[in-house]
């Protein structure tokens, strides 16, 4: 990928749903792979698409974009030997010692992209006009269809769904939303109301767990209120669950260990060339560090252990 495809391709997989970080070079030393306006995509599993630098300055690259995922916030690294640059590296930048053969420097510029939250509201009454034009408001990527519209296809694990059929097509709805498995799944209406439409579910076979995650009733409690006023109490709701926990998660960090030959972060897997060593494993950053560590595993092996 060039530059510009790795834009487009970072927008489709935030058009669909999904959190990821964009590192884009902004100046470099050679000698270094990395050239200047390199750019890659970083998922939040850890894949990289595109191109930002070699072996040395990829699983660093790595490690901060998925804490950019996490935190949402960007950061400016500086990936290489910190001695030559003195008292010049500037209030903000994150240090990132990489202990590269080819002695080059980078820095690079990680920024979040982040997917507009997804809603689905299944109904046709003004509230359900109302909840879908607030949500678009806010920014927010949001669907309205009548329930004889809708499937499970519309929604995915990262949507908020909410069914405010209100009598027409309640169980139906629900029984299509509850398939998609979304992060947020709503029913307007009172609580006898939503027993009835989950008993009559359960009795079909859906799952009690999943039916156990449909909120009755959809929204904060605000009392008697209009059709715009509750539309504006689900809303918030929406926002207040985001705020604790966003709906993007982010997979868990892969396991590290530390070079022995030249002390850098390397991934505890087989991308670290593994070799044992009286019942131990140690991973490297590149072959030239393995085979120094082959030709005398016994003095790196103390050296670890006096650390």
């Amino acid at each position: 990928m060039d530059g510009w495809q790795v834009m487009e391709q970072a927008a489709a997989l935030a058009q669909r749903g999904e959190a990821v970080a964009l590192a884009t070079v902004v100046w470099r030393e050679g000698p270094s792979s990395g050239q200047l306006g390199s750019r890659a995509i970083i998922t939040a599993s850890g894949e990289v698409h595109g191109w930002i630098g070699g072996a040395c300055a990829e699983p660093s690259v790595i490690r901060q974009a998925r804490e950019v995922i996490a935190e949402g916030v960007p950061r400016l690294l500086l990936l290489g030997s910190t001695g030559k640059f003195g008292d010049a590296i500037p209030d903000g930048m994150t240090v990132v010692p990489i202990s590269c053969q080819s002695e080059g420097a980078l820095e690079v510029y990680i920024e979040p992209v982040v997917p507009a939250p997804h809603l689905v509201v299944v109904g046709r009454s003004p509230m359900a006009h109302a909840l879908a034009d607030l949500g678009r408001a806010l920014g927010w990527r949001a669907d309205r269809l009548d329930w004889t519209e809708f499937t499970a296809a519309d929604a995915s694990p990262r949507s908020m769904v909410v069914v405010a059929t209100q009598g027409h097509g309640d169980e139906e709805a629900i029984e299509q939303a509850v398939a998609a498995r979304p992060a947020y799944l709503g029913l307007v209406g009172s609580r006898k109301r939503g027993a009835a439409v989950l008993g009559y579910l359960a009795e079909r076979g859906i799952e009690q767990e999943q039916l156990d995650r449909v909120r009755v009733p959809a929204g904060l409690d605000l009392g008697k209120t209009s059709h715009t006023e509750i539309a504006a109490a689900i809303l918030a709701e929406l926002v207040q669950l985001r705020a604790k926990s966003q709906t993007a998660s982010v997979a868990a960090e892969p396991a590290e260990a530390a070079d022995p030959v030249c002390g850098m972060a390397v991934t505890a897997g087989p991308a670290g060339r593994p070799a044992d060593y009286e019942g131990r494993t140690y991973y490297f950053c590149c072959a030239g560090c393995r085979s120094e560590f082959e030709s005398n595993p016994a003095s790196y092996a103390r050296k670890e252990t006096r650390c």
